[in-house]
């Protein structure tokens, strides 16, 4: 059973993902405002789950094991939220497979070329990314260039649409997908700060869709007439409420997030 209170904060990332403080160092800084239990919710890892509890053993600090997986959903981001994960060995090869796919999708293409006889190397792709994310367009102007196409349309048409020689499926995981991999890992989802998503019609159309456990219903982007909008859309639904401060960096306070005692 999940109790929120004033000095719970339920969504918290370290430098296992993109946080700018160390596992150890957020459980140092949760006991430093007295809080008695966070989850280490890290996009796309786990990584940082074992050195908070071990930071956390011992103190009164519970460390919720959690992740904040990232999906897409009819061109939208769509974050969910895992908690009291039990069994995290399943979910850490899929996020390992999903990194790798999502690293290396550019040379795997590139790699479906060469044996194809066309041979484009990664400085030649880069000349047209120009330090940004390598997409399919700046593989096909680099296939121009080489001269094994006349033009980009032709690239696509040819080698790179779906279902074509050189084609590689973009890393993407559906909320079906994170729901899935959290159940599995033995744990509860959540729908992460449904304020963010923009669409509220496409939020009731995930609860509907899908088996979440949960809403975020507090959030630091959340005023507290969302909260109140999103707190009652749980009620009705017989959800999980959570919250947190989707903690980063020093600009972001744990445990303030509008949550308020008085709501329980």
């Amino acid at each position: 059973m999940l109790k929120m209170d004033e000095k719970t904060d339920l969504h918290i990332h370290t430098t296992a993902s993109d946080g700018v403080f160390a596992p150890a160092e957020v459980v140092r800084m949760a006991l430093s405002r007295g809080l008695t239990r966070i989850a280490i919710t890290d996009h796309d890892t786990v990584a940082g789950i074992a050195e908070a509890q071990e930071a956390a053993a011992g103190t009164g600090l519970e460390v919720i094991p959690g992740v904040e997986l990232s999906s897409k959903y009819k061109d939208k981001s769509v974050d969910v939220l895992g908690y009291f994960l039990r069994d995290t060995s399943l979910l850490a090869k899929k996020l390992a497979e999903l990194r790798a796919l999502r690293e290396n999708r550019a040379e795997l293409i590139l790699g479906k070329f060469a044996a194809l006889g066309m041979a484009i190397s990664m400085e030649d792709v880069l000349r047209f990314s120009q330090g940004g994310a390598i997409g399919r367009p700046h593989i096909a102007r680099a296939v121009v260039e080489k001269g094994y196409a006349p033009n980009v349309q032709t690239v696509f048409d040819l080698y790179l649409a779906d279902g074509m020689p050189c084609a590689v499926p973009k890393a993407e995981v559906t909320p079906e997908d994170a729901v899935e991999w959290i159940h599995q890992a033995g744990g509860k989802a959540v729908l992460a700060h449904p304020k963010l998503i923009g669409d509220d019609e496409l939020v009731a159309e995930l609860l509907d869709r899908f088996p979440f456990d949960g809403l975020e219903v507090w959030h630091r982007k959340h005023a507290p007439e969302d909260a109140e909008v999103y707190r009652n859309i749980a009620r009705e639904r017989g959800l999980w409420q959570t919250g947190g401060s989707d903690l980063h960096d020093e600009t972001h306070r744990m445990g303030e997030f509008g949550f308020r005692e008085t709501e329980f």
